[in-house]
């Protein structure tokens, strides 16, 4: 007999089959079985368990196309297994983690190490990416090839741009035959120069180095101009400036395969909003202007930004504990995702129901290929959460992550995840 377990009563919401209806979803043997009215009542399907999810929305688990999980080489900031639960916690159940580990990922090697380490530890599906360059320095290839057959979800050097738009046209061109998505992290070092604030009036009135918008948009712009030239897909991580977002539009109606992340802390902050200097508040790019935040919003709305990542970034306690000038930059974001994204989103009529899940769930899916995830369809893993969009509660220690460096601790949320299921397994509940 196979293992079954219907989740009962919920408003399913998959915008990748265009469904917002009370319906019963039928899991068996780690897959979706069925999405239909009235299976919890049907004689055959006595006796499987039954979860209750009336009154609440039944959604694919999230898909967060951008973390960074420290394992190997700091894992006393997280590792495989804690983020993992962290992700559960708040609802996710498939990660891309970035390759800035030490030592890098950069090899069939090290890829292999942390597929395996994934495939024993972790409660979800954590995917990872390879690195662009060799040790992220920006100077020299890696073996794509070779890392696309280790299991290479996509490619970054996130945590560094790729500075030399050389190489990275020379990337594109071989990610395009091979099929690999390459994530790039837009900062032109020489204009942001280390600065931990947004170069505003914040920034001024604390003492502190700001890095300004266009510190940005300037490698925004490159890097569409290379997409345009290679013809390759290409995707901007954790946009966070108006001028990003609009040239982003721009080439989109152009055609150009360009594709935008934004994160959580992005579109729910201001500069303005950094109480301080704590350090917990600083992360890269930083915080922007009302005015952005603005245009952040803008672009999930019309579908300029394709998917919500967190770019969880978890920092010990006495790493941030030295302050904004020297506190390394990051914040996690897991456990707060969902939850920020129904306050500032959803609740403030932002996106639509079906909106907020197409860009937490189906746009970064597809974007990275995942055609069992990001959906409900019969056949898709079994992946989903039971979420309350109107539970209101305050994230505070302890958290699932080994880190707790978070600017939304103490900062009143309207929606949670109540139960998450991967591969039709509870891998969190309430």
């Amino acid at each position: 007999m196979p293992e079954r377990l219907i989740v009962a009563g919920g408003l399913v919401v998959d915008p990748a089959r265009g469904l917002e209806a009370v319906r019963d979803v039928l899991i068996e043997d780690g897959r979706i079985a069925a999405v239909a009215a009235g299976l919890s009542r049907k004689s055959a399907l006595k006796g499987a368990p039954v979860i209750e999810a009336k009154g609440k929305w039944v959604i694919p688990g999230l898909v967060d196309m951008h973390v960074h999980l420290r394992e190997p080489g700091r894992e006393g900031d997280e590792t495989i297994e804690t983020g993992a639960k962290a992700a559960a916690r708040g609802g996710v159940t498939t990660v891309l983690a970035m390759a800035n580990t030490e030592p890098v990922c950069d090899s069939p090697s090290q890829l292999a190490f942390l597929r395996a380490k994934a495939r024993s530890d972790a409660a979800i599906t954590v995917l990872f990416a390879g690195a662009v360059t060799v040790g992220q320095k920006g100077e020299r290839l890696t073996e794509f090839a070779k890392l696309r057959a280790a299991g290479a979800a996509a490619l970054s050097d996130d945590g560094r741009p790729v500075m030399n738009a050389g190489l990275l046209r020379r990337a594109l061109e071989y990610a395009k035959d091979l099929g690999l998505l390459v994530i790039d992290h837009c900062e032109d070092l020489d204009l942001s120069n280390g600065a931990c604030l947004h170069d505003g009036p914040e920034a001024l009135r604390k003492g502190l180095k700001g890095a300004p918008w266009a510190a940005e948009t300037v490698q925004v712009v490159r890097d569409i101009a290379l997409a345009e030239l290679t013809g390759a897909r290409l995707h901007i991580a954790h946009v966070s400036a108006a001028a990003s977002v609009a040239a982003i539009r721009a080439a989109k109606k152009r055609g150009i395969r360009i594709s935008a992340e934004a994160a959580p802390h992005h579109f729910s902050l201001n500069d303005d909003d950094v109480p301080g200097y704590d350090s917990n508040w600083k992360m890269n790019p930083p915080l922007r202007r009302a005015e952005d935040r603005q245009a952040l919003l803008a672009g999930l709305s019309d579908g300029a930004i394709d998917a919500i990542a967190t770019d969880h970034a978890p920092h010990g306690c006495a790493a941030k504990a030295l302050g904004m000038d020297l506190a390394p930059f990051g914040a996690i974001g897991l456990e707060t995702s969902l939850a920020a994204a129904l306050t500032e989103l959803f609740h403030k009529k932002v996106l639509t129901r079906r909106k907020l899940v197409e860009r937490l769930c189906a746009g970064p899916a597809a974007l990275l290929g995942l055609e069992n995830k990001g959906t409900l369809a019969p056949g898709a893993d079994a992946d989903l959460v039971v979420v309350d969009p109107d539970a209101a509660w305050t994230p505070a220690v302890p958290f699932f992550s080994k880190s707790r460096n978070t600017p939304f601790a103490g900062r009143r949320l309207k929606g949670r995840a109540l139960t998450t299921l991967s591969a039709g397994r509870i891998v969190h509940a309430l």
